[in-house]
This record gives C-alpha cells, sequence and structure tokens, in this order.
C-alpha cells in the first residue's frame, strides 16, 4: 500500500544538503542511524521536502531505489533516493497549511514524518496542486 512520507531535509545541520536535494531531485537521510528512513520508502509512495521553519519546498514520487553515497568523509553516510515527476514549490506549504490541508496534526522537527492514513497525505499533494506550483 503506497503511503506519504515528509522528510526533512536536513538544512539545519548542513544546509548544502537541502541544495543538494534540490538539485538532484532526490531525497537523503545522513549516517546510519537514519538510512532505514529512506530504506522504508517505497515505489510509488509520495515524498514531501520539508525545509524547517519554511515549509514544504518540494514533492516527488519515489523511485524505490536505494542508493548510498559518500558524506563528509564518512563511507556510504548518505542514503538516498531520487524522485520521480519532481517538483520545486512556487511558494513553500507551511506547517499550518499542511496541518490544514491534512487535516490532521502533523510532526515536525523529526528525520521522516509517515502519514498514517494516505488520504490525508493526498490531501497536502492536491493542495499543493491547486495553490503552490
Amino acid at each position: 500500500m503506497r503511503k506519504v512520507h515528509l522528510i526533512n531535509t536536513n538544512k539545519r545541520n548542513n544546509p548544502n544538503c537541502e541544495v543538494e536535494m534540490l538539485i538532484n531531485q532526490k531525497c537523503s537521510a545522513y549516517f546510519r542511524d537514519w538510512h532505514t528512513y529512506v530504506e522504508k520508502i517505497q515505489t510509488g509512495d509520495i515524498v514531501f521536502l520539508y525545509s524547517t521553519e519554511v515549509g514544504i519546498i518540494a514533492r516527488g514520487i519515489a523511485t524505490g531505489i536505494v542508493e548510498k553515497a559518500d558524506y563528509q568523509g564518512h563511507i556510504d553516510a548518505e542514503c538516498y533516493m531520487y524522485l520521480d515527476r519532481f517538483e520545486r514549490l512556487k511558494t513553500p506549504l507551511t506547517a499550518a497549511k499542511i496541518k490544514e490541508a491534512s487535516g490532521i496534526d502533523v510532526v515536525f522537527g523529526v528525520t521522516v514524518f509517515t502519514f498514517a492514513n494516505y488520504e490525508n497525505g493526498l490531501k497536502v499533494w492536491q493542495h499543493i496542486t491547486k495553490h503552490n506550483l
């Protein structure tokens, strides 16, 4: 069953991570403890890139192919997945608007938030399509 994931861009720890995700149209998690967040994403899942204190800045559909790369001198410390149908939002969707569109209390400040109900996440996708592209 498809899922919807809100992935933090790690901007607070390293602003270059967010830039790289946007340029390379991918979602990433850094260092082994967080790799499982990307590894659980399946082909066809919806992925939103969330920038701390800004909101959702991009979206895409998971390819399902997990890859690894060296990061800050550490071998295979970045775990990432490219996103199909990748789109950057013209206007970020704020935390308040995410909660309003989804109808639930979304948890921010975590590496990945997965919507318990696909329909709630899909509402966010639809809101972005109508108002933020």
